[in-house]
């Protein structure tokens, strides 16, 4: 079965037909090897960058941007969102921690993008 994927890693966005041939996995229309890289693991195993929201309590704003510190498997996508939809948090907090450790059993933790002071 072929499948047909645009590359994101760069700029040129190639058109890219990955296929696999016995335990090879064939991909073309690469211009480099990082599109070769992305058709691979796009076949076999699709991750991508979570980013969302959490509610924040007794802030100035009223949610919080996170991000994952790593990528997550795309069929996790989500219970992962859903997950933190259903989480709060209170500042301080600053940029850069840990929100919530290995959401969804991915080994992932999902951190804080900006930080939001107390109102105190």
């Amino acid at each position: 079965m072929k499948k047909e994927f645009t590359c994101i890693v760069c700029p040129m966005s190639c058109s890219l037909t990955v296929y696999q041939e016995g335990d090879n996995i064939i991909v073309e229309g690469n211009s480099c090897n990082r599109g070769k890289v992305f058709g691979e693991n796009e076949f076999i195993n699709p991750k991508r960058m979570l980013t969302t929201t959490v509610k924040v309590e007794e802030g100035f704003v009223k949610r919080l941007p996170v991000i994952s510190s790593d990528e997550i498997p795309k069929n996790k996508m989500f219970e992962c969102v859903n997950k933190l939809y259903k989480i709060s948090v209170k500042p301080p907090i600053e940029i850069g921690q840990v929100i919530m450790e290995n959401i969804c059993d991915t080994g992932v933790n999902i951190v804080a993008s900006r930080s939001i002071k107390s109102k105190a």
